[in-house]
């Protein structure tokens, strides 16, 4: 197997943006203690759509690039940027950060099930069914862990949660969306336009639900913003970046993400004083942890083990 200095920058790459990826739920729960969550949803994202500008304006012209991919454009901002985050702002204020971290680190189990469906050449093994078996039975638990069925805060956690899983389905269809469209896009320029304009329309959302925006003056607020702005940027522009790279593949790159739940459950309860693990959660986050460690490697040894004793 050819190994090189490439392969190690994909390697340490992937887990800058995992790791970036990671604080972004305790930067939220920060933000959203002074703000409502569709505005601040809305700036972050079109921030961080200006931040990416300076890096691909000279490389093509943009209204070229816009007006022949408007429909990607317009497709993707949908599902990656608006949903997705309508989904997950709404969902993450109605839970714990660790516990968003715990049930977002699900999203490649969500995404293989849905490209399973949607794309006629990833369809799923026995391998890959168990795994996503464990890894939905560690949301259950984490879903029930805190009663939901007696206690008010419990089903509004537990509503949250349903929110969070949708939005994984959301970014699953984006993925989807974006694979099947055949483009030749700057990355940069596809986050950049797209991130924007998920932004703006959920700013828009933000003044029909919310009201008018809110003048904040503590400075936490804008601390977290630039961050969480800073992040989008860096990260997503990233991850597309390493998809293009001669040689990389999805299930490789992704084996990386199941250090978020991990690493941004640890985050949450390191800087946000009222959230402290419980044995329920840790479980969760185990079973989670496990399934997607194990779906990697169901291309491997492992799956053509599990075939032969179910000889399939």
């Amino acid at each position: 197997m050819k190994n090189s200095g490439t392969d190690y920058t994909t390697t340490g790459l992937a887990i800058l943006s995992c790791l970036l990826w990671s604080t972004a739920f305790f930067g939220v729960k920060i933000g959203l203690r002074y703000g409502d969550p569709f505005s601040f949803a809305g700036i972050r994202f079109m921030l961080s759509g200006l931040m990416l500008v300076p890096f691909w304006w000279l490389s093509r012209p943009a209204w070229k690039e816009i007006t022949e991919n408007y429909k990607v454009l317009l497709l993707v901002s949908l599902f990656q940027t608006f949903l997705t985050y309508a989904l997950f702002y709404q969902g993450i204020s109605m839970v714990a950060g660790s516990v968003a971290a715990i049930i977002i680190g699900a999203s490649p189990l969500t995404a293989a099930v849905v490209a399973h469906f949607a794309m006629q050449d990833d369809s799923m093994s026995v391998a890959k069914s168990c795994s996503l078996l464990l890894g939905l039975s560690g949301v259950a638990i984490i879903s029930i862990s805190r009663l939901p069925w007696i206690s008010p805060a419990g089903m509004g956690e537990f509503i949250g949660i349903i929110l969070l899983f949708f939005c994984t389905i959301a970014s699953a269809v984006a993925n989807v969306l974006v694979a099947k469209e055949k483009n030749n896009m700057n990355p940069i320029f596809l986050n950049s336009a797209q991130i924007f304009v998920g932004g703006f329309f959920l700013l828009v959302l933000s003044l029909l639900v919310e009201g008018e925006i809110r003048l904040v003056t503590a400075p936490q607020y804008y601390y977290a913003l630039l961050w969480l702005s800073f992040l989008s940027a860096v990260s997503i522009s990233l991850w597309f970046v390493l998809l293009q790279r001669p040689g990389v593949k999805i299930s490789q790159l992704n084996v990386w993400k199941f250090i978020i739940p991990v690493f941004g459950a640890i985050l949450s309860w390191l800087f946000l004083p009222d959230e402290s693990p419980s044995f329920v959660q840790l479980a969760g986050m185990g079973c989670i942890a496990v399934s997607i460690i194990a779906y990697n490697m169901a291309d491997t040894g492992f799956s053509k083990s599990i075939s032969e004793i179910t000889g399939r």
